[in-house]
């Protein structure tokens, strides 16, 4: 038998390991970012078309390297970052695999000019598909830049799996702000289809979270700082009530480097134990300083998985040290029940001497007196007191009582009625009374009788049925009714959450929404759809950028129907929330007139049916 066992090429290979390093155009986002930072760069400038489908340029200010340095850079395992496995255990540098530039110019076309300080000329770099195809002298200033075109050029079932521009921009976008989270001593910058995004300059780390998610982030951060010898955290978290439905301000950086960590993010929950809504997540953005040998972060490609040596003593002292912000802070409520806020002294009474009380009581105070007063100033504070004259013969007041009670008692016996009132028997009754068809059900339940036995239906799913298919029939016809403001609403939001809101601003304005701006963090509403409460306009719309970062629609899908489904899941009637027998029927009659009546829109079942058998059967 012959040998069947061969190497790969080399373009084969970088290819495979190409699959496990770059997934998207996020990925070689945050693999060139992070070459940036090891080289020492103070201003690195992001440049996109079409979400980095077509084009990925990252230019930064770094130390440059050399031509040799250049040309070595593109093969595998090629790295200035680590000598020996040893160095794995003593990481400070975002890379250390050399398989990044290897795997990008393996499926793209990449561009590379660098130049050192001192030298006069710089050198270029032209590959496509891993084959080098020219390397020059050129004029460029110190640094580097790289530009990655046409990505997955030469995989096309890769290039097909990629979503829409609106979903791997959100991607890229994530990356960035990692990046420039973890490094607010760096100054950044990101274009998209020469628009600017970001414009981030060197600052400190509050400033730098300020900048990114708005300038309302402000106020809703409290600050967390913590020295032990295991480790040391920093940063800052959010306050309850500002809690998101999303976990899309959820950072931990561990040695300047993003991680995500299940674990971790247990502990910080933990510490809001009890302050938080159900569905709710807190936001934080901290880093822990650890020693690197205490850690292994090669594990994933990606690296941003890490082990620690001992997780169970980083639980604890990052739940307490959150728990202690919050309560130094007067955020989590302190309650003492063997107190009395009634007995506690007045700060501006402090000092004061206390005084015994005199007590004086008035003999002619007489509460059947006239209104007329006469202030006497005999008080030893020269305070009036009011002395009443008391009536002459007051206790006549009662004489004759007795004889008026007798009286009205036999006045009332006597009393003569027109008319018997009729008691009507509970067997035979001459009126006509409606009977009742529908019950609510613990507050979550409309039960009806049908012919065939019972129905049971959950009353926010089905209104979520009806709900959809109403809005879904305004937005597609483009006939929404608006109702128009006394007084604009303004919202704030971050870049990112008006970025969603811009991209879905035709579909809003055709459910009814009238926007007269949106820009600089800032939501101008000056009509809204009918129905819509106006107290509930920014729970829709977050609810509605909720649903697109946790959805993630690819290119097949609908801003109509998403909207819709969002707008219905924010409206509808909630559980526990009690219906009168006029809304019970609406629900049901509406619900069995919907074109798909049951499943809700997130396909759940809205409603059952108990025949009289089954019922039958219970009693066997």
């Amino acid at each position: 038998m012959s040998d069947i066992i061969q190497l790969l090429p080399d373009h084969v290979a970088n290819q495979i390991a190409a699959g496990e390093v770059v997934q998207r155009p996020a990925s070689v986002v945050k693999e060139l970012l992070e070459n940036a930072i090891d080289a020492d760069a103070s201003e690195i400038k992001l440049i996109l078309k079409e979400a980095g489908k077509t084009l990925v340029q990252v230019i930064d200010n770094g130390k440059g390297m050399s031509a040799t340095d250049a040309r070595l850079s593109f093969e595998r395992h090629a790295t200035s970052k680590i000598k020996s496995a040893e160095d794995l255990f003593q990481l400070n540098t975002k890379g250390f695999r050399g398989e990044a530039l290897a795997s990008i110019a393996a499926i793209a076309h990449v561009e590379l000019k660098t130049k050192q300080e001192n030298d006069e000329l710089g050198t270029s770099i032209l590959i496509e598909g891993s084959t080098v195809k020219s390397q020059d002298v050129t004029v460029t200033p110190k640094g580097t830049s790289v530009s990655v075109k046409n990505l997955f050029f030469n995989i096309p079932a890769r290039r097909n799996f990629l979503k829409s521009n609106t979903v791997e921009l959100r991607h890229v976008t994530d990356e960035f702000h990692r990046v420039s989270l973890a490094h607010p001593n760096i100054g950044f910058s990101m274009y998209h289809n020469g628009s600017e995004m970001f414009s981030l300059q060197a600052s400190n780390y509050r400033q730098r979270v300020v900048n990114i998610f708005g300038t309302k982030t402000n106020e809703k951060l409290v600050p967390v700082e913590e020295v032990t010898e295991v480790l040391t955290v920093s940063g800052f978290v959010g306050k309850p009530e500002f809690s998101k439905k999303t976990k899309s301000e959820q950072f931990f950086f561990v040695n300047n480097r993003f991680v995500k960590s299940p674990y971790l993010n247990h502990a910080i929950n933990a510490a809001y134990d009890g302050l938080l809504k159900d569905g709710y997540h807190p936001s934080y953005f901290l880093n822990l300083t650890v020693n690197p040998k205490t850690i292994d972060i090669n594990i994933h490609p990606t690296k941003t998985e890490i082990k620690f040596d001992d997780e169970h003593t980083l639980y604890a002292i990052l739940r307490s040290s959150v728990k202690h912000s919050l309560g130094q802070f007067n955020i989590a409520p302190v309650l003492d029940f063997n107190s009395d806020a009634n007995l506690d002294t007045p700060y501006n009474y402090k000092d004061k001497a206390s005084q015994t009380p005199t007590i004086e009581v008035n003999s002619t105070f007489n509460p059947f007196a006239g209104e007329q007063r006469t202030p006497s100033y005999s008080d030893s504070h020269n305070r009036p007191i009011y002395s009443k004259t008391p009536p002459a013969n007051w206790e006549g007041l009662y004489v004759g009582l007795e004889s008026k009670s007798n009286a009205s008692q036999r006045d009332f016996s006597e009393l003569i009625f027109e008319t018997e009132a009729k008691t009507s028997s509970i067997f035979k009754s001459d009126a006509v009374t409606q009977r009742k068809t529908t019950y609510q059900l613990r507050q979550k339940y409309v039960v009806s009788t049908i012919k065939s036995g019972m129905l049971i239906i959950d009353q926010n799913r089905a209104h979520q049925r009806i709900l959809y298919e109403n809005l879904l029939e305004q937005l597609t016809s483009k006939e929404a009714t608006t109702q128009q403001l006394l007084f604009p609403l303004q919202l704030s939001f971050s870049n990112s959450d008006l970025e969603i809101v811009k991209q879905l601003k035709s579909d809003l304005e055709y459910a009814g929404f009238v926007f007269s701006e949106v820009d600089n963090e800032q939501l101008t509403i000056t009509g809204i759809p009918v129905g819509v409460p106006e107290s509930e306009v920014s729970i829709v719309l977050e609810q509605l950028i909720s649903d697109v970062e946790n959805d993630v629609p690819d290119q097949n899908f609908s801003a109509s129907d998403l909207l819709a489904k969002s707008m219905a899941k924010s409206l509808a009637i909630k559980t526990g929330q009690t219906l009168n027998e006029e809304e019970q029927e609406h629900i049901v009659n509406s619900l069995f007139a919907c074109k798909e009546p049951s499943v809700s829109p997130t396909n759940k079942t809205t409603f059952i049916t108990l025949s009289v058998e089954d019922i039958e059967k219970k009693f066997m």
